[in-house]
């Protein structure tokens, strides 16, 4: 049995872009094994079917502040391959992308199809082999020191160098783990609140920009800033998921259990109070339900705050007692939900966890502990924050795994 040049075990974003860049580098007998019957589906329902390619962020350092965990070894990455080279690359082979108002970069044709079409044609023109529904169930090494991989039929590959890019699937690390590596427990990131607030549905829809929020939890406290989108269940948005995936390990100890504090309002306490005093005294004839203290609240919203105030939302604003002012003052600038579980559909897409990072070169992604072994995307212990980031990494690795493997072909 001939030997492949290199085995990638993973037809997804990651594993794409390994053999891809391989194959455009010299690197000759290489094939693609997916499990599945599907090539890249995580890529085809990302972003709603459009694929959030990457995100404009040019500079290696801002960009690896994106990952709370694997940033600082995604630097080593990002120096040599990082979102402009990303953007390049796609553009170069064919694939059209836009930059939107907030740095995320799609296909000019908002379809996901286009970029796994890219990658597939890439990959076929360079003459890389796919297989799907090779599903490898053992890995290990001949004594002529080649990689055998065994799928769940006992059929068998060779193989001179192998890139796991198997995502956050449990059988990727299985394999890792097989052949000497350490796993970090996964566990879901990017995800959505749910809470129990009583008519917080009737808010379902409103979305809110620029909105401070915080979570509490055994004793610690994250925060972040962001936009924040109402739903049926509870909160989602860009700032809860970044939140969630700050959160992540500490989120799953607890079970997601977690104190909400949503700050409505850019004022602090004096301004606000000031602005309510004068809306008592200037607008006193208005309804409280008519005008409107902060330009961020919808009418849904504020009158589901000032039911859950207890505050009469006919009552005239210049019949605002004392006591109502000091709670709707500290409503709007400390507004508090209990979250009891992550979102109902099981929506997380990302993982925190898996391969140590420790156990891998960041310059080659080849594995400190087995010579020709390579790890390419999610299997490693790195995850980003919502807005393209997790593609970012699964490129730069694919790539940075292609480079590295055909740098042993040149002599």
């Amino acid at each position: 049995m001939i030997p492949f040049d290199l085995v990638v075990v993973g037809g997804g974003a990651a594993g794409f872009m390994t053999a891809v860049t391989a194959a455009e580098n010299g690197v000759k007998r290489i094939i693609i094994l997916e499990g599945s019957a599907k090539l890249m589906e995580k890529v085809r329902i990302s972003g709603g079917g459009r694929c959030n390619v990457t995100n404009a962020s040019w500079i290696p350092n801002e960009l690896a502040e994106n990952y709370p965990r694997g940033g600082i070894k995604l630097l080593e990455s990002f120096n040599r391959f990082a979102a402009g080279d990303v953007f390049d690359w796609f553009e170069k082979r064919g694939l059209k992308l836009k930059i939107e108002d907030d740095n995320r970069v799609f296909p000019i044709s908002d379809s996901s199809l286009d970029v796994i079409s890219c990658l597939k044609k890439n990959a076929i023109i360079k003459g890389v082999e796919i297989s799907t529904k090779f599903f490898v169930k053992e890995i290990f090494k001949t004594p002529d020191n080649f990689f055998n991989l065994i799928n769940s039929e006992k059929d068998s590959i060779i193989a001179k160098n192998i890139v796991l890019s198997t995502g956050g699937h449990p059988s990727g690390h299985k394999l890792a783990k097989s052949i000497g590596h350490s796993i970090v427990k996964t566990v879901p990131s990017l995800f959505t609140f749910t809470t129990k607030e009583s008519k917080l549905n009737e808010c379902s829809g409103v979305s809110i920009k620029n909105i401070d929020l915080e979570i509490q939890l055994n004793n610690k406290s994250f925060k972040n800033r962001g936009d924040l989108l109402i739903t049926h269940w509870g909160f989602s948005g860009p700032a809860v998921l970044k939140l969630s995936s700050i959160a992540a390990r500490e989120l799953f100890e607890q079970k997601y259990k977690c104190k909400l504090i949503i700050k409505w309002s850019d004022l602090e306490y004096e301004e606000l109070k000031e602005k309510i005093n004068n809306l008592k005294l200037n607008n006193g004839k208005l309804n409280l339900i008519n005008l409107r203290p902060l330009p961020v609240l919808t009418k849904r919203l504020w009158l589901f705050l000032l039911n859950k105030m207890k505050i009469n939302k006919d009552k005239k604003w210049a019949d605002l007692l004392a006591n109502e002012r000091e709670i709707m003052i500290n409503s709007l600038l400390k507004d508090k939900y209990m979250i009891f579980s992550k979102g109902p559909f099981g929506e997380e897409f990302v993982t925190s966890g898996g391969v140590s990072i420790n156990e891998v070169d960041f310059k080659s992604m080849e594995s400190l502990i087995c010579p020709g072994l390579f790890f390419s995307g999610e299997i490693l212990n790195v995850d980003g924050i919502t807005g393209g980031f997790n593609f970012q990494h699964c490129w730069t690795s694919g790539w940075l795994a292609g480079k590295a493997v055909s740098k042993l072909f040149i002599k």
